[in-house]
């Protein structure tokens, strides 16, 4: 056999592997899988902000979507507090029924920093537009009293 259909069958080998890994990963295949900017660009995305409103009165909060200069409270660091920023973002992009046990898990993360304080959970929600322009909206989406948490009120408790 000479080396050029050997290296035929040996390309062919490797496009078919290619393939059939790709196929069964819907279409994502390492090393671009893991990287967003490969594997997300242009999806709509969700994450998630947070804000302290303990000098506001949490009767009066709007739960319209706003815009960032919109937005209540002053900035929240999770970071230096132990949370994680992702963990934070996976609660309000993933869970669709908020469930007793779920707002509990949400307020465990929090814990610490409610004793004295009341904090507002903004859903960002951006988008790619049809124009190629980028919007962002700010959905109040959580508040948490040292004694409370409210929900928004579109959200199956």
């Amino acid at each position: 056999m000479s080396y050029l259909n050997r290296a035929k069958k040996w390309l062919l080998g490797t496009f078919l592997v290619y393939a059939v890994l790709v196929s069964t990963n819907l279409g994502e295949f390492w090393p671009f899988s893991i990287y967003p900017m490969f594997s997300q660009a242009g999806n709509p995305w969700v994450r998630a902000v947070v804000r302290d409103i303990s000098d506001n009165d949490t009767d009066t909060i709007l739960w319209e979507p706003t815009s960032r200069d919109q937005i209540l409270g002053l900035p929240f660091a999770v970071e230096p507090t132990g949370i994680n920023q992702n963990d934070v973002a996976n609660f309000v992009s993933k869970s669709r029924d908020w469930t007793p046990r779920r707002t509990a898990a949400l307020r465990k993360l929090f814990h610490t920093n409610l004793a004295d304080r009341s904090l507002l959970i903004y859903r960002v929600t951006g988008e790619l537009s049809e124009d190629r322009s980028i919007s962002v909206r700010y959905e109040p989406y959580i508040v948490m009293t040292p004694d409370t948490t409210i929900l928004h009120p579109e959200m199956t408790p």
